[in-house]
């Protein structure tokens, strides 16, 4: 790890963990009765705890791959749904599949099939990576806007295989078993909630390593100019193939704790839309700041929770229009006020403040 970061990422560590563990001690205790929802007035659950870690996962790799290397991605979530529906299936459909029975009823099938899925569809992403990173600009956006459609597609037309009832079509897949260490089972959601923590902090470990690697300033230098980069030897094909694999897997890894966390998994989770809305997420946390994953999805969800329970006692007759409405205008501000994201600008903001506070003590105590 870079010796610049190391401090800022201690920090940050140190902060997190304990904050996440006592959000999860709080609600599998309930101290006197208390809760998260009692004590945040209904806004935060534990079930957007575990999703807010979900999305960190997936958010970590999209801040590589836009932030720090420059490639624009809106079918993320076309991997998301990859790694759900390959759990889904190696699960609920094993018996379609002819898997033994002996085999995928044991209580480590499941991990290795996550792991599996999430492997694969990096291989794939790597393999897909290789022609379509070769556009640039809104060409790129187009060419991963058109490779989530297809996903959605073939996830929703069951594979084009409607014999086999693979993805379940519109209605997806039901009954996907809850994840085991031997015979313990992780749930009730607290439990869960720990484990999906658990690889969200494994996932900022990773993205930071990666940033304050070697990889990372290459990534910088393929952000910074292609042409730059490939002249003193970045293998810049390799490498935005190689970091577009990488976010894939970990946007189907969390898409394999998604699908034993909800136990259903349909095909309008992976649109276009919840492609659009990790975008937002990694714009508002910073993209060029790991730690702005967490932030940038825990606002997101915290504001539309805001509006859907909260903007009808401003607006007694708003319907569900005026919550878009408000979310935009939300955004709009976010983005005037924070450009570089809360993590990048609430830190500017920060380091800003003393120097200000010098130079007016200056000003007010100039002699004479």
């Amino acid at each position: 790890m870079g010796r610049t970061g190391f401090p800022s990422n201690v920090i940050g560590f140190a902060i997190g963990v304990p904050l996440i563990l006592a959000i999860g001690m709080l609600e599998a205790l309930r101290p006197m009765g208390l809760s998260l929802p009692a004590l945040t007035g209904g806004l935060l659950t534990l079930d957007t705890m575990i999703r807010v870690g979900l999305f960190t996962i997936i958010l970590v790799g999209l801040n590589l791959l836009m932030g720090y290397a420059g490639q624009v991605s809106l079918g993320q979530a076309a991997f998301y749904g990859m790694g759900a529906f390959f759990s889904a299936i190696l699960t609920v459909r094993a018996r379609t599949l002819s898997i033994p029975p002996a085999l995928a009823e044991t209580w480590w099938w499941p991990w290795v099939v996550m792991g599996m899925g999430a492997l694969l569809v990096g291989m794939a992403a790597y393999g897909i990576g290789r022609p379509i990173l070769r556009l640039r600009g809104h060409y790129l956006a187009m060419a991963t806007l058109g490779l989530g459609i297809v996903v959605y597609i073939l996830l929703r037309e069951n594979m084009g295989l409607p014999h086999l009832n693979l993805t379940g079509g519109f209605d997806g897949i039901q009954g996907i078993p809850r994840l085991r260490l031997g015979g313990f089972l992780l749930w009730p959601a607290w439990r869960y909630y720990f484990l999906v923590w658990l690889f969200a902090f494994g996932a900022i470990a990773l993205g930071l390593r990666v940033v304050h690697s070697r990889v990372g300033r290459a990534l910088r230098a393929i952000h910074g100019s292609e042409i730059a980069a490939e002249s003193v030897g970045v293998e810049v094909p390799h490498y935005k193939a190689m970091i577009f694999g990488l976010s894939a897997a970990m946007a189907a890894l969390a898409g394999s704790l998604y699908a034993h966390f909800q136990t259903t998994v349909i095909p309008a989770t992976f649109g276009f839309g919840p492609s659009l809305e990790l975008v937002v997420m990694s714009a508002v946390g910073g993209m060029t700041s790991i730690w702005g994953a967490p932030f940038g999805a825990l606002t997101i969800l915290l504001v539309q929770e805001a509006l859907r329970t909260q903007l009808h006692r401003v607006l007694p007759n708003a319907q569900g229009e005026f919550e878009a409405i408000a979310f935009g205008l939300i955004l709009v501000l976010i983005m005037m006020f924070l450009p570089d994201g809360l993590t990048v600008g609430g830190l500017r903001w920060l380091q800003s403040r003393p120097r200000l506070h010098i130079r007016f003590a200056r000003r007010s105590f100039k002699p004479g």
